[in-house]
């Protein structure tokens, strides 16, 4: 490999649209990853380092690698090539300049668990360290009864500009054990306010009563972020699809059911907008949070692996 095969920490505007260029070729031929035809490229290739990959002139493949890293300190990559040169060892070539480039303990995903990245990392010696399982429900003949809360808590949306501190601090306590979620930041939150698919009225907060509604002053004790996927080749009938993006409790307001009731606040909402599918993702070690999505209707449809030594 030639041409732009060197790591950058910034991609300049023809590197960009060779990327995005790349991102719809995989997507088409693979479902994901979720790219527009224009704009920004989505928040997982925000920062870092890139590799842009070229054999004579053309874009053949490409590795992002997050430096900053996981909440566990493990520095997270990603690699694509393009469907039209698969199979001839381009994958192989970029995994090695990402090991060589990585820190030591580094991940590397593989959406799909597609058996050729399955094989790619089984010859580098890389193991399994991580299933995200992507669960599925239909909404016709679900049933999402109304959300019951405990006396003293009442749910409100989101506030733009006024809550996002308190969202990000109830986070960092549900999520200090996750690898991803629990370094989410206040202005990681605004960030995703200027992103398309963000809809304030999808986004629900739990709050301990006794300010009036929507006021700053009232006390965010859970929230559930939800999200709208638009069509995507290959994936959900190429219908549009709404996710359980994030459900976090205070870990000081666990019990009494409020997980549920933000749940189900979200589906109802979700199956409102008309949307026929719903997703989300759990870490396939997380038992009881399989128990509860179980009852509700989801079953396992995707798996995304992180491999690592």
């Amino acid at each position: 490999m030639s041409g732009d095969g060197e790591w950058r920490q910034e991609l300049d505007e023809r590197q960009h649209e060779d990327v995005r260029g790349l991102l719809l070729a995989v997507r088409e031929a693979d479902g994901r990853p979720e790219v527009a035809p224009e704009g920004p490229l989505p928040g997982e290739f925000d920062g870092g380092e890139h590799l842009v990959a070229c054999v004579e002139g053309e874009v053949v493949g490409y590795a992002h690698l997050d430096t900053t890293g996981d909440s566990f300190g493990h520095q997270v990559a990603e690699l694509f090539v393009h469907p039209a040169h698969r199979d001839r060892g381009y994958g192989a070539k970029l995994l090695q300049a990402l090991d060589e480039r990585a820190a030591v303990g580094f991940r590397v995903w593989a959406h799909g668990d597609h058996p050729a990245a399955r094989r790619l990392a089984l010859k580098a010696g890389l193991e399994r360290k991580r299933e995200l399982l992507i669960l599925h429900a239909l909404v016709e003949g679900a049933d999402w009864p109304e959300p019951v809360l405990r006396d003293g808590v009442s749910l409100r949306t989101f506030v733009p500009g006024q809550d996002e501190d308190a969202v990000a601090r109830v986070n960092a306590r549900a999520f200090d054990w996750h690898p991803e979620q629990g370094a989410l930041t206040a202005d990681d939150i605004r960030a995703d306010e200027r992103r398309p698919w963000f809809d304030a009225d999808g986004f629900f907060l739990a709050v301990l009563e006794g300010a009036a509604a929507g006021s700053p002053n009232d006390t965010v004790i859970g929230f559930h972020w939800t999200k709208v996927h638009e069509p995507t080749p290959g994936r959900f009938d190429g219908e549009r699809v709404g996710e359980v993006y994030v459900v976090g409790v205070d870990p000081g307001a666990q019990g009494g059911g409020l997980g549920r009731a933000l749940t189900l606040a979200g589906l109802r909402h979700l199956a409102n907008l008309g949307l026929r599918q719903i997703i989300l993702y759990v870490e396939g070690d997380n038992a009881p949070a399989l128990a509860v999505y179980t009852k509700l209707g989801f079953t396992r449809h995707e798996t995304d692996v992180q491999y690592g030594r």
